[in-house]
């Protein structure tokens, strides 16, 4: 299925573990819906203050170069806005805390489309034991749009912040392994690809032929998922739906 029926829909939302997850997982989709006009926020749960295996890297300076390197990579898409909600990496657990913190920002942003992470273990053989982080930001975000955001009652010390409830219209959970939502990201690989070399600490030194090969690396798995779908690149999600 493609997407549709959503013409009134103007503000995403991308709720992720790490600066390039996002990346990673669907930056062809925001770059199409940022050029179509939508506002796009990104929300970096954790610091990223371990993702290096550089044991001369400060956990401090590497958190402050991750944020830098996701700002740069919003740049490249043009996202509204980057908010670091700094939970310790890879100790990420979906506590009500975080619940909270990100039910604050749907709040605040007013997101029609949330995107996030798939809660559970797909057990694969391809990172198929999934991401602690991944899976905690995944079902934080998702407890969060239902019902947090949505009730004015829950985490009153929003509402006497002045963040009134919002009620999301769907959720994109990327890398689910039953997809029924195929965003064709065919124009939009290139800028794809430079927002994720922007996340220079993670991919290498952008040297030899690095970006190169992690190019065609994103074109390999889009094109998998495009397969039989008339695309020649595609993202792919499960999508919910909290419209009646």
């Amino acid at each position: 299925m493609n997407r549709n029926n959503d013409n009134d829909f103007t503000r995403g939302m991308v709720v992720v573990a790490h600066a390039d997850d996002a990346e990673f997982g669907c930056s062809g989709t925001v770059a199409k819906l940022c050029a179509e006009g939508w506002d796009m926020v990104y929300v970096l749960c954790t610091d990223g203050s371990k993702g290096t295996s550089d044991r001369e890297f400060d956990p401090d300076e590497l958190a402050r170069v991750r944020q830098l390197e996701q700002i740069n990579a919003g740049k490249v898409l043009g996202l509204k806005d980057v908010v670091f909600l700094g939970y310790e990496d890879s100790m990420l657990q979906p506590t009500l805390e975080l619940r909270r913190d990100i039910a604050r920002e749907i709040r605040r942003h007013k997101p029609d489309v949330v995107i996030c992470q798939y809660p559970m273990r797909t057990l694969d053989g391809y990172w198929g034991v999934g991401h602690p982080d991944h899976m905690a930001a995944g079902e934080a975000t998702l407890a969060a749009i239902f019902p947090t955001a949505r009730d004015h009652l829950t985490f009153p010390e929003l509402l006497e912040g002045g963040f009134e409830p919002h009620k999301v219209g769907e959720v994109w959970i990327n890398g689910h392994p039953e997809p029924d939502l195929w965003i064709d990201v065919t124009d939009y690989m290139d800028t794809s690809i430079e927002a994720i070399v922007a996340h220079e600490s993670q991919i290498g030194e952008i040297r030899d032929g690095t970006v190169e090969r992690m190019g065609e690396r994103l074109r390999q798995w889009r094109r998998e998922h495009a397969k039989g779908k008339g695309m020649q690149y595609a993202e792919t999600f499960k999508r919910i739906s909290f419209r009646r």
